[in-house]
Order: C-alpha cells, then structure tokens, then sequence
C-alpha cells in the first residue's frame, strides 16, 4: 500500500530508506523549533532585545515554540501526502527576522501577522491562477543549476556559522574582514571541535558508501557532544559565552516531557491596514510575497535537482501541487503565529540518505509533532552536531554546478551571482534576484532580448522593485 501510495520502487527508493531519510530531515532542522521562538520571540518584555511590538508586547518563546513545531509537523504531512516529494516544511527563515524587524514593530504582533497571512492568501492565487507555476517553469535550465549550486554553499555557511567554525568579527578600526575562523583565527572550542569531528566521521562514512551516513554521523556527534560535555562543562552560549553551545545542550535534562502552549493559535488581526497607511501595509506585503514565492522556487528547485525529481525538459512534476501546499503553509504560518512556513533546504539531508517520495516527510512531520511534548528531550542534540550533515549535502548540490555553460558570459555572470549572492546576504530570494535581473540585462543588452522568457522580464522588473524597496518607502514617506 505504501509503495503503491508513494510510488517508492518507482523512484528507486525503499521504505527503510524513507523512513531513514525523514528523520536525518528532522535531526537537521528541528533546531527551527529552538531558533524561531528567539527569532520573533521573547523570554520577558523587560529584556534586553526583546522582540516588541508598537504597544510594547511580545510573543512568549514557550508558546512560539510550540506552534512552530505543530504548523511544521502538519504542513510537513501534508506536503508529502498531496505533493509526494521529501521536501519538509517549517518556518521559513529570512522572513521571520524580516516580520520581527520591519514588520511587528510598526503594528501588534497579531496584525504583523496578519499581512503574513494575507501573503499566503495572495501566493495561493498565483498557485491557483498558474501564474506561480508560470514563472517556475520559465527560469532557465542553466539557472537552475546555479540556484542548486547556491543554495549548497547558502546551508554550508549555515552550517559553518551554526557550528562557530565561522563567526562575525567584531567591529575594530584595523581591520575590515566582516568573518574569520573560529575564535581568534582558532577552534578554540569544543563544541566547534565535536563540529569538525562530526564532519570527519559523517565525510569517512558518506566516502565508504555507508547506508545511514549522515544519520549515523548526527547520532555519533552528538554522544560524543553529550560526553565532553559531562567532562568539560563548556554550557550553553546565551550570546555571552563564546565557547558554549549555540543551540541545543548536550545534557540530560531534568524533564523529557511537557504540554505543549497552544494559546497562540488564531491569535490573528487584519487591523495593520488601518495602523499604518495602507500603501505601507501593501509594500510589507509585496516585500513577503517576493521573498517567499521566490525562497520556494529556488530551494524546490534545488531538491529536486538532487533528488533526481526534475525531468530532462527541466521541469518538476506536479510542481502546482507542491507550491499549493507551500502557499498553505504561509497562511497556516499566519494563523498560528509562527510566521510563514516554507520548503526547507534542509531536506537535502534526507534527500542525500535516500529519500525521493512524500512518506520521509511524514516521518519529518510526526516527529515534528511530537517534538511539541519532547522539547527538552529533542535540544540534547545541539547544533553543533547536526551542522556536519549540511556541510555534506552542500558540496554534494556543488555537482549542480557542471550543468552550467560557463562560456557564455550572459550565463556565467548571473549564474555567479546566483551563487554567491545567497551566502553572503545570507538570503536565497537575493541571489535568485541577482541572477535573474543579471541574466535579462546581458541578455537584452547583447542582442538575444528575444530568446528571453516574457515571464523573466516581469520578474527582473519585480526583483528591482524588490531590491529597492527601502527608497521607495522612504520617498512614498
């Protein structure tokens, strides 16, 4: 029945690696539950940097918690029952730092989140109207490729940054490097150490074709984490401890159960267009449609070129499906106040243990569940063992990268800049920006305006608006 249902043996696949695949997803990204309740979320009013609204109030981390990992756990379910890919879903990060810094603080969090799900509503209509699978099946074969390449180095330097290999140096009058190695140019810590050996061990194992690599690899770290701790006491970080771990603690906890908070369900308000000029509202709106419809087709772009999914035409099969179902995730992320939720890069991991049908998402989605009553039992995995397995999965989707016709320069420019752009802005929807507004004025401006898609130079048009909304605002202002 499964096999049936999923169509498992026709892509190649077994159960056990569904299932296998599913939870080295979860493992991968269930730090989201951690990360965006300190994201839009806060422990007290009266702490330093709490996340405020206009009237001074906050969503408690507890609760945002909560919700981010029941919307994460549904739409995760659904999205491999409806569309039938590996691709999980969660809050999509990117947007939530943008709802909780341009957003909240000019209304109520309840109608920040409102305009998020009013941006859910609207990527429904270009679902539903076809335009959303228009645009997707418009971009170029070769850019694809680029934005596979530029997501792997995007949830590498994710993973480098998660892991404190790498960190943000801090502002000093010689020096102008904005990143560097470690602590002081060093590992000189153990959880950074517990990183690189996970990745020693988890590279060995994926070299030597062992089945479960990445699982394994994640497992071992984070025993080893869970032991050197028990040794060293290194603690959490906190944003004061440099030498802590960052998300996640490898210590027995004191309870591994607990109900979850729901109170932030349908905690929901249109009343932001009355707030703040409607102009305003409809520009924020603008600004969270572009990003998410945009994070969407680059990173399904990219799962699906490495899991094989996407047809010698270029395409991915019943793409509609599969961005009905992201565009759900938006409203659903709205509704509950978790802010939107989105594909996750993160299901290369899974992708890369085997996974190629909807049923590993269901496993990613019930575990997700089930995280809401096991939250202290769940952070014993810190990040710093996950990260290994997206250092991994980035220099597989590095591969993408020999689809690309580098000599022809209206190709290389905006494939480099695809590439390069997501992990230094630290955005998928910019590097996707980049590459297209590039791609259509080389294209133009060297004779060959026609062998471009209508729909890339409507989107070329949209990306500018989009890359220069701040002025916009500020003259509209």
């Amino acid at each position: 029945m499964l096999d049936g249902f999923f169509k498992i043996s026709e892509r190649g696949s077994t159960v056990s690696r569904e299932v296998r695949g599913g939870v080295v997803t979860f493992f991968t990204m269930a730090y989201i539950v951690v990360l965006n309740p300190l994201i839009i979320g806060s422990f007290a009013a009266d702490d330093a940097g709490a996340k405020k609204d206009v009237l001074g109030n906050i969503l408690p981390v507890g609760q945002v918690a909560a919700v981010t990992a029941l919307v994460a756990g549904v739409m995760t379910i659904l999205f491999g029952l409806v569309a039938n890919y590996p691709f999980a879903m969660a809050t999509g990060l990117g947007i939530n730092s943008f709802v909780a810094v341009a957003v909240a603080t000019k209304m109520t969090w309840p109608e920040a989140m409102g305009l998020v799900l009013v941006n859910g509503l609207v990527v429904l209509i270009l679902v539903v109207t076809g335009v959303r699978t228009a645009v997707f099946n418009a971009v170029p074969n070769e850019l694809k490729a680029a934005i596979a390449v530029g997501i792997g180095l995007f949830i590498c330097f994710i993973g480098f940054v998660d892991a404190g290999f790498v960190r943000r140096l801090p502002d000093a009058a010689n020096t102008t490097v904005p990143v560097g190695l470690g602590i002081n140019g060093s590992i000189a810590s153990w959880p950074t150490l517990v990183f690189v050996l996970g990745l020693v061990i988890t590279g060995v194992l994926f070299a030597r074709k062992v089945k479960g690599a990445i699982l394994i690899g994640i497992v071992s770290s984070a025993v080893l984490a869970i032991v050197l701790e028990a040794i060293v006491s290194a603690g959490p970080s906190r944003g004061t401890n440099p030498k802590g771990w960052n998300l996640g603690y490898p210590a027995l906890p004191d309870t591994v159960f607990g109900i979850p908070d729901l109170s932030l369900l349908g905690d929901v308000s249109f009343g932001a267009w009355t707030r703040v000029p409607a102009l305003t509202a409809a520009l924020l709106v603008f600004t969270l449609v572009l990003t998410d419809f945009f994070d969407t087709v680059g990173t399904m772009t990219g799962l699906g070129k490495e899991a094989g999914l996407i047809g010698k035409d270029g395409q991915l099969p019943n793409v509609s499906k599969a961005l009905f179902v992201d565009g759900l995730g938006a409203v659903a992320g709205g509704a509950a106040s978790s802010s939107s939720n989105t594909v996750y890069i993160e299901s290369a991991s899974g992708i890369a243990e085997g996974a190629r049908t909807g049923l590993a998402n269901v496993v990613t989605g019930v575990l997700f569940l089930l995280a809401m009553f096991f939250t202290p039992l769940y952070q014993v995995v810190p990040i710093e063992a996950a990260a290994p397995a997206l250092v991994i999965v980035g220099a597989l989707m590095m591969m993408q990268i020999r689809e690309i016709d580098f000599g022809d320069f209206t190709v290389a420019l905006p494939a480099f800049l695809t590439i390069v752009v997501m992990p230094f802005t630290f955005s998928i929807a910019n590097g996707i920006g980049a590459g297209f507004v590039s791609y259509v004025l080389l294209r133009a401006l060297t004779g060959r305006a026609r062998s471009v898609h209508p729909l890339m130079w409507v989107v070329a048009a949209a990306f500018v608006v989009y890359f220069a909304i701040g002025p916009i605002q500020a003259a509209l202002a």
